[in-house]
């Protein structure tokens, strides 16, 4: 009898691991990717977000004059599509680790050539590719995530912004691609091919855009006009390349026919921005 009655428990047991589930939580610390399109590419960046829970955090739980792996778990790894400028230091598309030494009134924030840096021992200072110096500012508003973003995006600039409790911290990121863009111009516009498909509009937008040679700019808004006779927001920008050489009359003069497209195109917005333009224009007087 005892022995039916163990057969039975075992038998039992083992059914009840055949269909035992494994026990999923949620991270303490969960993996965040996030994604910029930045110059003519974009930066990706991974890491793992620690929680305060009621715990200090500066100083102490992020010690000082120490290295960080700048997150939690995993390292964290900063992707760049294309060549970046960081202190003042050319850093060539690619991944690249990123930890800190963070102190009271200045961290250091390093590129590393190391992807696998999830503790201080696993750093070696010989495979830094950039440092850069940054004071740490204080908000009113504290983060119980640690959360990096990326801020203050133009063109050819950015900052990665780093804060945890009421602490932040930036890393300002550069890119040349005036270069890149002007090289694509001079071959796009100068060389062979279909003059209904040159991209007279976008070089035109660039050239307006970046304060470089406005003449160049009406004379390629001109032929983007001739592609698409129809296209007031052509229009609208060759007015404010217009009103930018002092030419008024001519300015508002194009504005007046870009509305009267986009009304035919029933674009309120753009009807607006050629009003406004023209508004502008006439209290200039």
């Amino acid at each position: 009898m005892r022995k039916t009655i163990n057969v039975f428990a075992f038998t039992l047991l083992t059914a009840f691991a055949g269909y035992a589930q494994p026990l999923k939580t949620p991270a303490p610390s969960p993996t965040q990717t996030i994604k910029q399109d930045f110059g003519l590419s974009s930066i990706e960046l991974s890491y793992s977000r620690p929680q305060m829970k009621g715990r200090k955090i500066m100083g102490d739980l992020v010690p000082y004059k120490k290295v960080w792996r700048t997150g939690a778990n995993q390292a964290t790894v900063l992707t760049f599509g294309d060549d970046v400028i960081i202190g003042g230091t050319k850093v060539p598309a690619g991944k690249y680790g990123l930890v800190s030494i963070p102190d009271a009134t200045n961290w250091v924030l390093i590129l590393t050539k190391q992807l696998d840096i999830t503790s201080p021992a696993a750093y070696k200072q010989e495979n830094d590719v950039v440092r850069v110096n940054a004071k740490p500012r204080l908000v009113a508003t504290a983060a119980q995530s640690f959360t990096f973003q990326f801020a203050n995006v133009q063109s050819s600039s950015c900052e990665l912004q780093l804060q945890w409790d009421k602490t932040v911290v930036t890393l300002p990121i550069k890119t040349d691609i005036d270069s890149k863009i002007m090289a694509q111009i001079e071959t796009s516009i100068n060389g062979d091919g279909d003059e209904a498909k040159k991209p007279y509009f976008n070089a035109a937008m660039y050239f307006l855009d970046n304060g470089k040679d406005l003449n160049k700019a009406l004379e390629w808004f001109n032929k983007a006009e001739a592609q698409n006779p129809k296209a007031f927001w052509v229009l609208h920008n060759k007015a404010n390349c217009l009103a930018k050489l002092g030419k008024k009359a001519d300015a508002i003069a194009t504005a007046n026919k870009s509305i009267e497209l986009a009304k035919e195109a029933k674009n309120d917005d753009y009807v607006s921005l050629n009003q406004k333009l023209i508004a502008r224009l006439n209290a200039k007087g």
